[in-house]
């Protein structure tokens, strides 16, 4: 039978709910059936050819779901021999990832900051400019850079030693 066959389609289609259903009875969880269900529809369309002249479709196609199903739980049995178990990597942490995590933090501290004082944090303490290139660049007179950048300071200490920061954004990135 061919599965350009409109036939077999609408005959294939028909069947859909009746494999989800088998699908579920297998997974015990809707999107797992709906996975497997799909996956059996992709084999069956690509193994048309295997297919025994006369067979009843429902029963290949019921064969092939369950097939799927024994290919999955040996997938999932071997990942599980070969992954170790959650609580394993509890200590692998580096130096290198506790540095992210900071410049994480740092970088939320920054995206709280009123726009002079973030501006004046960035132009001075992240790219380096001496206090005269960052008034220069925002146009404002030295002592008013001095003052954003020594507000912006002490803003970000208060969020980054207070935990403002983090607080923040699980309260959902004000």
């Amino acid at each position: 039978m061919d599965p350009t066959d409109a036939n077999f389609r609408e005959e294939l289609v028909s069947l859909l709910p009746r494999l989800r259903r088998f699908a579920r009875a297998l997974t015990r969880h809707p999107a797992d059936a709906d996975d497997l269900a799909q996956l059996a529809v992709e084999r069956a369309l690509k193994r048309i050819e295997q297919r025994r002249p006369g067979s009843d479709l429902l029963n290949w196609m019921l064969g092939i779901v369950r097939n799927a199903w024994i290919d999955e739980l040996r997938f999932r049995k071997r990942r599980d021999q070969v992954f170790l178990p959650d609580d394993a990597a509890l200590d692998v942490a580096d130096s290198s990832t506790e540095r992210h995590i900071d410049l994480w933090s740092i970088q939320r501290a920054l995206e709280h900051l009123p726009d002079e004082q973030r501006l004046a944090v960035a132009l001075v303490l992240v790219e380096g400019l001496s206090y005269r290139e960052a008034a220069e660049v925002m146009d404002v007179p030295i002592g008013t850079l001095t003052s954003r950048l020594a507000r912006g300071r002490i803003a970000l200490e208060s969020f980054l030693t207070e935990g403002h920061a983090s607080r923040r954004d699980s309260e959902g990135n004000r």
